[in-house]
């Protein structure tokens, strides 16, 4: 259900009305406070009760919490939930997850150290090797690090760590049909360093990277000048970008996205999608938030959940 005090909820309601056909594909589960989800249902559909189930993770009223506001209580609810589904996809009770938005610093009140969904969840699979991707149709971006400080990039912007990541962007885009895919590799800094006048990192360890990769027999190219890695006739020659850090491939990837963009964790042994964007606390309540974020992340669920049963034979 993501944070109770932002738009989480209130996007869960709306999307899933506004789009029948979902409950023709998928039994749809609901994992939070069955209160707080009761509430959104009332309030953004007609006076209606909840038409979905509900796995009660939490008992939080209601009236417990102001919208838009900070809680530490809210931050342990939204923790509770995602904890839950993801044990019962890793026990096989569920085929995918679809997360709403959580606000860090509502988990990390409540006392509970908390990063993100995407190295929460990873941690309880015991999944070392792991990948942020935000996706939108062709365009595809997997980062090397995430939710670190920008003084900390170079330290975790390793070889090791940037093959790996594209590894696992390659492996995401071949099972969506692209048996050969192209990969272009971000520098880690302005304009690739410049031949080592702008900083040497490029030069020691994103270019050996990039030829690690090509000996892999992975069709990578780079390391490219950021700035202008991501205008579209750059972005037309390749299936996918390796990102170094959050804001140089989030910024550009939500500014041509931000309403059908959705967040995948690559590596997992379970199927994880999400929003691409936040609690919003600024508009929480108002019935104003975007849902076409979380229809893509529900759609790409959907669809990765139904390939992987028809691999294994197991019906939907």
């Amino acid at each position: 259900m993501g944070d109770p005090a932002g738009i989480g909820p209130e996007i869960i309601v709306r999307m899933l009305d506004a789009h029948p056909e979902f409950q023709d594909e998928a039994e749809i589960i609901l994992y939070g406070c069955p209160e707080v989800l009761e509430d959104a249902a009332k309030r953004f559909l007609s006076g209606h009760s909840l038409p979905w189930k509900v796995r009660a993770t939490g008992s939080m009223k209601a009236d417990a919490f102001s919208f838009g506001t900070l809680s530490p209580l809210c931050g342990r609810e939204a923790y509770e939930a995602v904890r839950a589904a993801t044990l019962d996809a890793l026990s096989g009770r569920l085929d995918a997850i679809v997360t709403a938005p959580v606000n860090k610093a509502a988990v990390n009140l409540a006392g509970i150290p908390f990063t993100g969904h995407t190295e929460l969840i990873a941690e309880l699979c015991g999944t070392a090797d792991f990948a942020m991707m935000q996706s939108a149709d062709s365009l595809r971006v997997a980062f090397v690090t995430t939710h670190i400080p920008l003084k900390d990039v170079t330290k975790f912007a390793t070889r090791e760590r940037i093959v790996e990541t594209a590894r696992l962007l390659c492996g995401a885009i071949r099972a969506e049909g692209i048996p050969h895919p192209k990969i272009g590799v971000a520098a880690i800094n302005p304009h690739a360093g410049e031949n080592g006048n702008m900083g040497t990192e490029d030069e020691l360890v994103t270019k050996p990277s990039v030829a690690q990769l090509r000996a892999e027999g992975i069709d990578a190219e780079g390391p490219f000048p950021p700035d202008t890695l991501f205008i579209r006739s750059t972005l037309a020659r390749f299936d996918g970008i390796v990102s170094m850090y959050h804001d140089q491939g989030h910024i550009p990837f939500k500014m041509l996205a931000f309403d059908r963009g959705v967040n995948s964790t690559l590596g997992l042994p379970v199927i994880r999608t999400s929003v691409d964007h936040g609690t919003a606390f600024e508009i929480a309540e108002k019935g104003v938030a975007d849902t076409g974020s979380l229809s893509a992340a529900f759609r790409i669920a959907l669809k990765r959940a139904k390939a992987r049963l028809n691999q294994s034979g197991t019906k939907s």
